[in-house]
């Protein structure tokens, strides 16, 4: 039976496991960062094997932001190690090993915890495989934001670095981030704070939308980072 996935806004579950880098605690592996905690099916599968590929290769860019990675897969670390080495050579990766941990879970023990089993998909034993889950943490061990994707749909870390900018933007400005928003692009002012605090909290400014409705309640303001 499947487990619950985390709430937004509640502390992530701490657990001790096995990986690739060696046993870790990941409340002490996370602690101070912002992490990202992704979820695979099985080794040896075409497409997670894409996803691991492409977070290597994308490591620096969530380094850049703080973030500290760690995949999961249900399978033991000498799957997962062998595993690597199709991933370094068919994603074209340089080097002897991805630059992140990933989790034994040969059990299933964590995919049921953390609610990430997919029952329309099965393995060969005809057991639910793991959905692509992606648990965003913040600093304070809490769940910022999690996706879920079935087994058979790759997920798109382009879209996962925006997140991860809106995240760390929102959770110090009071602002929100619009549709399709990228870094440097204009932010909404959070409907929470009046205008005048908005006048002092932005010193670029805030243009008010006109609606026929005459609220005023769309006001965009320059990226605050930028």
């Amino acid at each position: 039976m499947s487990g619950s996935p985390p709430v937004l806004g509640s502390v992530f579950p701490d657990f001790e496991v096995d990986t690739t880098k060696g046993p870790i605690k990941f409340h002490e592996y996370i602690e101070g960062s912002w992490a990202i905690l992704f979820s695979h099916p099985a080794d040896y599968t075409p497409v997670c094997t894409t996803e691991l590929g492409t977070v290597a290769k994308y490591a620096d860019q969530f380094a850049e932001r703080g973030v500290k990675l760690a995949a999961l897969s249900c399978d033991d670390v000498e799957s997962h190690k062998g595993w690597i080495k199709d991933i370094l050579a068919s994603q074209q990766i340089e080097g002897d090993d991805l630059p992140y941990p990933i989790i034994a879970d040969n059990n299933r023990e964590l995919a049921v915890k953390l609610g990430m089993l997919d029952p329309a998909e099965k393995d060969a034993a005809g057991l639910p495989m793991t959905a692509r889950a992606v648990f965003v943490i913040n600093p304070e061990k809490k769940l910022a934001l999690s996706l879920l994707y079935p087994a058979t749909t790759g997920r798109n870390f382009d879209e996962i670095l925006r997140v991860v900018d809106s995240l760390q933007l929102t959770a110090n400005q009071k602002v929100a981030t619009p549709a399709n928003w990228t870094a440097g692009k204009d932010c909404m002012v959070v409907p929470s704070i009046s205008d005048e605090e908005a006048t002092t909290r932005f010193p670029k400014g805030f243009n008010k939308v006109d609606v026929p409705s005459g609220k005023g309640y769309i006001r965009l303001t320059p990226d605050p980072r930028a």
